[in-house]
């Protein structure tokens, strides 16, 4: 499998990068900032794009899909939205090439200007509420749940796999309500499925709360948020929900009649998750041998390997195992039982181990004779052998292990990394030394928020979701404060 990743100690981004890339994953392409997508790291996208799917079935939306290009005039017509876009944008000019008279290559043909330029989408907003204005004519008509999976390109000039990418796999729920509580109640209800998807299944623990108005998204009222932290202290913003009020509608004129028959503009909500996901599911579990992941979302959750000298004993093995294999796929279990002459026991080992296949078997002469299986677990690396009649218990006990286990080291790791602190000197020390999560009294300005970001690189990740209000004077100017925020540096 090549020489051993860099220590997580010695360099994290290195040690994430490395990983990425050996555990095939992901690797850089062509395009400058995009990302290839291996099947490996493709099959636990599916797997959590199939449960967020399913989250979001069972709380009423459908799918649909809108065009991946956005005429320019549409994405200026929301002033504060076009501002925090405007300069990621990808823009379509011409629509046709052709052969250089002198022979050098392809051009773009001049005569081919496209009337009105086209923005590869940073995010649908734009042309969702234009075409929503078709579909919407009376209250009868909402509330409207529509979720999109897709790619969207943000031109992003510091990329890294996964984490930051020009282009990225993502949903992006966009929804229409006849009143502002339900709007609310719509982005609030998305805030708490992302957080169960990313703790239940992920094994991720996240904070949820609201983001402050210079770090919302852009033409939103009101952006929640959940925020997890990695293992090197620091944040990574996991999912997003925005109560966008009455502003897309007014921009794209989306009225309906209510029930007396007056008009009036909806309210309207989008939220969303992306293959960052798949970034914070690698640095939040996994160790100096490589990925961890949770049982739940990895694609082979139980590996095979054969020990065997000759086919004569292969068949023997595989008389024995193949039985278990079709018991295994039966409960629901994915298992490989990987049988090939290419490759040795030892290596096979390693490479499974890297992937962060969470449970692995092996089975040689001496097992066969005394009716065993060795027993590996992924997350501690701890082996044992167990009796070919128990192995079915075993694994299934072994699966639900290991996923609350990984849930609750990295539980333990965050809160032995949120501090609070009363003083500025006090925040400084501790974001520069420790890291983590700073709880911490702010008076509510955009200008001490600025200063703290630009002194210390420090954002504020979130305002903690319905947290007691708690008296106290901001750390940097003394003004009064009522809630402690979160501070951390960030990805």
């Amino acid at each position: 499998m090549g020489k051993k990743l860099t220590s997580r100690s010695e360099d994290y981004s290195k040690w994430y990068n490395e990983l990425v890339v050996k555990a095939d994953l992901a690797e850089n392409s062509g395009v400058r900032g995009c990302m290839v997508i291996k099947p490996y790291g493709f099959a636990i996208w599916e797997k959590m794009q199939a449960q967020l799917d399913k989250m979001f079935k069972e709380t009423g939306h459908e799918n649909a899909y809108f065009p991946l290009f956005i005429p320019k005039s549409y994405l200026s017509k929301e002033a504060s939205h076009v501002e925090g876009f405007a300069k990621e944008c990808a823009v379509v000019t011409h629509y046709r090439l052709k052969n250089a008279e002198d022979g050098s290559g392809i051009i773009v043909d001049e005569d081919a200007k496209l009337e009105e330029e086209l923005i590869v989408r940073p995010t649908s907003e734009t042309i969702i509420w234009d075409t929503y204005r078709k579909w919407i004519q009376s209250y009868r008509d909402l509330p409207l749940l529509v979720n999109q999976w897709a790619n969207v390109v943000r031109w992003e000039m510091r990329t890294r796999l996964f984490l930051r990418t020009a282009e990225f796999l993502w949903q992006e729920g966009h929804t229409a309500h006849t009143t502002k509580e339900e709007a609310l109640e719509e982005a609030e209800q998305m805030m708490h499925v992302y957080a169960e998807f990313v703790e239940e299944y992920m094994g991720v623990p996240v904070i949820k709360g609201t983001k402050t108005e210079s770090e919302r998204f852009a033409g939103a009222e009101e952006t929640y948020c959940i925020e997890a932290l990695m293992q090197d202290g620091k944040a990574l913003q996991a999912g997003t929900s925005h109560f966008l009020g009455q502003n897309f509608a007014k921009a794209f004129d989306v009225k309906f009649a209510n029930r007396e028959g007056k008009q009036e503009y909806v309210w309207a909500t989008s939220w969303g998750v992306s293959t960052r996901l798949m970034g914070a599911l690698v640095m939040t579990h996994s160790d100096d041998n490589g990925l961890v992941l949770p049982p739940k979302l990895a694609p082979i959750q139980v590996v095979i390997v054969p020990i065997y000298k000759g086919l004569e004993q292969l068949d023997a093995i595989s008389e024995k195992v193949d039985p278990l294999v079709k018991e295994l796929r039966s409960k629901g279990i994915s298992v490989k039982y990987d049988k090939r002459d290419t490759h040795k026991p030892g290596f096979k080992f390693n490479e499974y181990e890297l992937k962060g296949v969470p449970v692995r078997l092996a089975i040689g002469q001496r097992d066969l004779e005394n009716g065993t299986y060795e027993v590996a677990r992924r997350d501690t690396l701890q082996k044992e052998s167990v009796q070919a009649e128990d192995i079915i218990g075993k694994i299934e006990l072994l699966l639900k292990e290991i996923q609350e286990n990984i849930y609750q080291k990295a539980l333990d790791y965050r809160a032995a990394h949120i501090t609070q602190v009363d003083t500025y000197d006090e925040f400084k020390r501790v974001i520069a030394e420790k890291g983590g999560f700073v709880s911490a009294h702010w008076d509510g300005s955009i200008e001490t928020e600025d200063k703290i970001k630009e002194e210390t690189k420090a954002t504020i990740r979130c305002i903690p979701w319905k947290a007691e209000e708690q008296q106290g004077v901001c750390m940097v100017t003394g003004k009064p404060s009522t809630q402690r925020v979160l501070f951390a540096k960030a990805y």
